[in-house]
């Protein structure tokens, strides 16, 4: 027999992260009586952990490989000098900015509506928090996250060991650093951390760099990263303390053993589903105990629960977890009635050097191709930056569906692409629009050039007078 409640609401919100807050804005504009429950407040993942410390990282990166590629033009600044404690100093700085930031904009919820405490359910509609009171919901959303995975060969090793939530807390940049996992969050900081003068060595047991899907962007991003990082790919790794740090020993396509002074573990950030007793709603679970959902209206099953951002371990993206969250929160507040939402193009970027982005579902086989290579584009020569390559996707008639890029630019050509995507553009229509020169931009052209032949669209005339070659 269930007690009775201490409090009562519309929908109940568990986690203020970006999801959270999200959906109980959505919630709350559709007239529900919301309770949104954290235990820390502290702020957004991406402010805190994630989006933000981590681009100011790179950032400082970008600034001392300027410094390194300047003789290219000419330019000699002489004896460079990285000051570590001073690059981790301004990191810390911003990042607390932006995470107080975060924290402050909880100062515009209504009055009651943040409880401090960790909550778990008692059935669908019950929830028990840590400090002992009971909450009757109509609606749950689920936004609590994820947490960094650490596998069993680097627990209880220390705080040598390292993930994207502690190394921006570290007090001066590492002499070595390993990173284990070739991901975004791995990738970034390998190359960033090697920009810097840190040692670095980058192991995956995969031999795919980012999950690239397309051979020639991959060998693009292989190609940019080897110059700052020593990669190890299709290996399996064991590490173990060591006085002077980690001793890590890797067998497989290469063998050898070395010590570093810290590792960086990017291994994927599961759900933090942990501690919400979910076999008490009733849910189906998949395999790794993520409740079932429906990506178009976040419900779980037919219940009145739904799930959002990095919980449901889809789309683990900001952008998409504060779609997901205002999806979400505003079906709990109409439950039972439940709209489903058209959402948007799937949309990731790394940002290594060249940035690398991907656009779309997996293209399949088959996709119409066309490819571009940036490593004689004009621009990019200009700037001492070609390198890299594009792909684009397209159906039968031509109409983009996806992309693939790591080249100069491709933070915004991938908005440009992706807006095109999205809005349903041919190859035969994006290049009858102008094109500036000399830009990166124009370094699509014969990727777009070749989806026109290979579906026998028209390529528009007169749109290339005066362009040369390579641009």
């Amino acid at each position: 027999m269930t007690r009775d409640p201490d409090l009562t609401c519309d929908v109940a919100i568990i986690g203020a992260g970006s999801a959270g807050l999200a959906a109980e804005r959505a919630a709350r504009k559709d007239g529900a009586r919301t309770l949104l429950i954290d235990p820390d407040f502290r702020g957004t993942l991406c402010a805190n952990t994630g989006c933000m410390p981590s681009k100011l990282v790179i950032a400082a990166a970008h600034a001392a490989h300027a410094l390194d590629r300047a003789p290219v033009f000419g330019i000699h600044p002489g004896t460079v000098m990285i000051d570590g404690a001073a690059v981790m100093a301004r990191v810390r700085s911003e990042r607390d900015r932006f995470a107080a930031a975060t924290r402050e904009s909880l100062q515009d919820l209504p009055a009651g509506t943040m409880l401090r405490a960790r909550a778990r359910f008692l059935a669908a509609d019950r929830l028990a928090l840590s400090d002992g009171r009971v909450i009757a919901a109509r609606a749950v959303v689920i936004a609590t996250g994820s947490v960094a995975a650490v596998p069993p060969p680097f627990r209880d090793l220390g705080p040598r060991i390292l993930t994207n939530e502690t190394l921006f807390d570290l007090p001066d940049l590492p002499e070595s650093l390993a990173v284990i996992g070739a991901g975004p969050i791995g990738l970034e900081m390998a190359q960033a951390m090697g920009r810097l003068g840190v040692r670095v060595t980058l192991f995956d047991q995969g031999d795919r760099l980012g999950k690239a899907r397309c051979d020639r962007v991959h060998d693009a991003i292989r190609q940019a990263v080897a110059r700052d990082v020593t990669l190890c790919l299709g290996v399996e790794v064991e590490a173990r303390a060591h006085p002077d740090g980690i001793a890590i020993r890797w067998t497989g396509d290469s063998t050898g053993d070395q010590v570093f002074g810290h590792v960086l573990v990017a291994t994927g950030r599961p759900p933090n589903l942990d501690g919400l007793d979910l076999d008490r709603t009733g849910l189906a679970l998949d395999d790794h105990g993520t409740p079932e959902f429906d990506p178009a209206t976040m419900q779980c099953g037919d219940a009145a629960i739904f799930i959002a951002g990095d919980a449901d371990a889809d789309r683990t993206l900001l952008h998409e977890a504060s779609t997901e969250g205002a999806i979400a929160g505003r079906n709990a507040a109409r439950w039972p009635e439940v709209t489903p939402a058209e959402r948007s193009l799937q949309f990731a970027m790394t940002f290594i050097d060249p940035p690398m982005a991907t656009l779309g579902a997996d293209p399949g086989d088959g996709a119409i191709c066309g490819h571009a290579d940036y490593s004689d584009q004009g621009r990019a020569r200009v700037e001492a930056r070609a390198e890299g390559a594009v792909t684009l996707y397209a159906d039968a008639d031509g109409v983009l569906t996806g992309a693939d890029l790591c080249c100069p630019g491709a933070e915004t050509m991938a908005h440009l692409l992706a807006w095109s995507i999205q809005s349903g553009a041919t190859a035969s229509g994006l290049l009858s629009l102008p094109f500036y020169h000399p830009t990166q931009v124009e370094g699509l052209k014969p990727a777009l050039r070749q989806i026109c032949r290979d579906t026998r669209q028209p390529e528009p005339e007169g749109r290339d007078f005066g362009t040369p070659p390579g641009a």
